[in-house]
């Protein structure tokens, strides 16, 4: 009796062959959160190995791009005299740049530079770029609490359209640095002259956004009504940075007339959070049709 069951198993030989990668997408670097956690882990010791300063360095460099910017564009180029609170307004839109810029760069780079664990361990690759993403996200949290205790030294005055704001901005960027890193992560490994190009874009984004002027400047000069600021406006990082100075900025300059933001600029973060999950379903299926280049060319 035993032989004749052992007879009508069927032989590992005929079972279907199946890729041993994980197919789950984003959904499956999820559900392994532990392996998000190392990668996480990885990639900040990575960032911090033979450093004295370490994860100090996260509010040294943020610190001494604001001073050089403050006193350029502050007070030698005087933006502080129109702008009331110059310093809270500069910083407020320096954060979300700097965080812009740290999701785009580092994930732009995440799968090439982690090309050996592509290589050899069967892993969703998507783990890479949101871990990049993570990581400047673990940057910036730190400097958001230090703008809020600023503004509360200072004086603030508590909205809950403000809060909604900030959240909203801050979100609404994340989705879109998400999504920029899984596209850019997976074109960088065809093209790899794709991060400089990157490089290169990101460096000129304080100037691309109401950070170092005030966005009455935009809206009083030549192409204020036109399909130009528009153009301007499209750009999310610009709407991160509107959100968030919504959110600390006007709370600290209490008066509404001293302080100019789009119309409905909640209502644009929002369309714009929608539009970054299209991007972001987008970025997430190209990035499934590349993968299957990724031993060749890494």
């Amino acid at each position: 009796m035993a032989e004749l069951t052992l007879s009508h198993q069927p032989d590992p030989a005929d079972w279907p062959l199946e890729s041993p990668a994980p197919k789950g997408g984003l959904a499956e670097v999820f559900r392994r959160r532990y392996l998000l956690k190392l990668v996480v882990k990885r990639q900040l010791a990575q960032q911090y190995a033979a450093s004295v300063l370490g994860f100090m360095w996260s509010y040294v460099q943020p610190a001494i791009r604001f001073l050089v910017y403050y006193f350029a564009v502050g007070m030698v180029l005087k933006a502080h005299v129109d702008t009331p609170y110059f310093a809270i307004h500069l910083f407020a839109g320096l954060i979300m740049v700097q965080f812009f810029n740290q999701m785009v760069g580092a994930g732009t780079r995440s799968v090439w530079s982690n090309r050996r664990l592509v290589k050899k361990m069967a892993l969703p690759r998507e783990v890479f770029p949101v871990a990049s993403v993570m990581v400047a996200g673990f940057h910036t949290l730190p400097q958001i609490g230090i703008l809020a205790i600023a503004c509360t030294i200072i004086g603030f005055t508590f909205e809950w359209t403000g809060l909604l704001a900030g959240l909203l901005g801050y979100g609404m960027l994340a989705v879109w640095g998400i999504a920029f890193a899984l596209l850019f992560s997976a074109l960088n490994v065809m093209v790899r002259d794709l991060q400089n190009l990157v490089g290169t874009i990101t460096s000129f984004m304080h100037f691309m956004v109401p950070m170092i002027y005030s966005y009455n400047r935009i809206a009083d000069s030549a192409i204020g009504g036109t399909i130009w600021e528009e153009v301007y406006l499209a750009n999310p990082v610009a709407t991160g940075v509107l959100l968030m100075q919504r959110c600390f900025w006007s709370g600290v300059v209490g008066d509404p007339s001293q302080t100019l933001y789009p119309d409905d600029l909640l209502l644009r973060g929002a369309i714009m959070l929608a539009i970054g999950l299209v991007f972001l379903f987008v970025a997430q299926r190209t990035f499934r049709r590349l993968e299957s280049r990724f031993p060749e060319r890494l």
